[in-house]
């Protein structure tokens, strides 16, 4: 039998393709020469030593990447900071004993540092398709603008304003995630002005995400004007001044509208005939929110009158006054609530026997809905759903007897998960 010496790379690499990718760490040990095709192999790098960049071994070791997250890497450490204790601030998590200034924020590379990183990045990796920054300069976008042609997906960190003037040549970018701050680490302003100037840029978005950042009425409209084809937008924790609901109505291919960790949903959303409406919204997703203002929640379900699907998680002040406004929604067919314990069996009774068109249901951990309360109207409603699931408590009675009569899998296949 020949040594594996003698086989080509090409062939090697054939076989390591085929390997399921648990195997690989134990094949790439074998020799060094395993252990280089192995790089040849990664697509998908997330970099932790900042040095490992700069020194070229990355781009040695691994020089076809086409993913690559240098959020960690940008975070200087302290000398023996291999703390049994992290502190994890989604999507970082490190070591307690991280290097950090006395007024609590960490220290974090300069600026030229990571230009001239994310500059190599750029010539070694024209291919780019996706990329994770932390702190990038005007500068270091648009070296990865100008040479990464490819770039479909960005998750920018700490970036302002005039940072995104970078952003003017990724004409082909698809996804982003823009974080303006992060409590207890870091912060910077992301206003109507770099919401206009991403707008500008960025014509081809499909999915946006913006965390923490500011802006008005004037920079969502920028987002809905200029990209045309967005899809999916989302917002975590923003700030954005009164009246930008409003501008909802620009995004005219919408079909998908999150809003996450949010404690107010717009302060003054202005008279109900100026706000408009999504016409091809689909999907409306509150997660964790705070809606504690009724104004603003009518305002929101005016916008989203067309949804198809609304799904309520974890929300807090959600009781039954505020439910019944998302009968404003007129073409709901399915409906996800999952701990809104302040909702009672009546406030949903009321609005699921106004929706004609309602064909899934999902209730998930709503203690104040009790299945000694479901009404013959809303037995009767259950019976003609055609997916079903409905555990308000752990000690619901009605979940396992509909289990019991085959309920849960009425109509096609039993509902397992939200898809999305």
């Amino acid at each position: 039998m020949h040594s594996h010496h003698h086989f080509s790379d090409s062939l090697l690499l054939l076989v390591f393709s085929k390997l399921p990718i648990s195997h690989h760490l134990l094949t790439s040990l074998v020799c060094k020469r395993w252990l280089y095709l192995h790089g040849r192999l990664l697509r998908s790098l997330k970099l932790l030593d900042w040095h490992f960049l700069h020194s070229g071994r990355l781009f040695a070791r691994f020089p076809h990447l086409t993913e690559i997250d240098i959020l960690r890497s940008c975070i200087r450490l302290a000398p023996n900071s291999n703390s049994g204790a992290f502190l994890t601030l989604k999507p970082f998590s490190l070591p307690i004993s991280c290097s950090h200034h006395h007024d609590g924020s960490f220290d974090i590379l300069p600026p030229d540092r990571i230009y001239r990183g994310l500059k190599l990045i750029a010539q070694k990796y024209p291919n780019l398709r996706r990329i994770a920054v932390f702190g990038a300069s005007e500068h270091g976008l648009a070296s990865l603008a100008g040479t990464c042609q490819t770039l479909q997906e960005l998750e920018l960190h700490r970036c302002g304003d005039l940072s995104l003037k970078g952003l003017s040549g990724c004409t082909n970018l698809q996804v982003m995630k823009l974080t303006a701050r992060i409590d207890g680490f870091f912060t910077c302003v992301v206003s109507d002005i770099g919401l206009t100037i991403l707008a500008q840029g960025c014509k081809r978005l499909v999915k946006l995400q913006l965390c923490a950042c500011e802006g008005s009425y004037d920079g969502i409209k920028a987002i809905g004007q200029c990209c045309q084809m967005l899809e999916e937008l989302t917002f975590q924790d923003h700030r954005m001044d009164g009246g930008w609901l409003a501008a909802l109505s620009f995004c005219a291919n919408l079909k998908t509208l999150r809003l996450q960790s949010c404690k107010a949903i717009d302060s003054n959303p202005g008279l109900d005939e100026h706000l408009g409406v999504c016409p091809m919204l689909q999907e409306l997703h509150l997660e964790r929110c705070q809606l504690r203002d009724k104004k603003s929640t009518k305002s929101l379900f005016l916008v989203c009158a067309d949804v198809r699907d609304i799904v309520l998680r974890n929300c807090w002040g959600f009781e039954d006054d505020f439910f019944v406004l998302a009968s404003l929604c007129r073409s709901v067919k399915l409906l996800y609530l999952d701990h809104c314990s302040l909702l009672t069996t009546g406030g949903l009774e009321s609005v699921l026997l106004s929706w004609k068109d309602l064909q899934r249901l999902i209730v998930v951990s709503c203690r104040k809905i009790k299945d000694s309360e479901v009404t013959p109207q809303l037995a009767s409603l259950f019976s003609v759903l055609k997916e079903l699931k409905w555990r308000p408590d752990t000690r619901s009675l009605l979940s396992s007897d509909l289990e019991g009569i085959g309920m849960w899998r009425k109509g096609g296949k039993f509902f397992t998960s939200l898809k999305g």
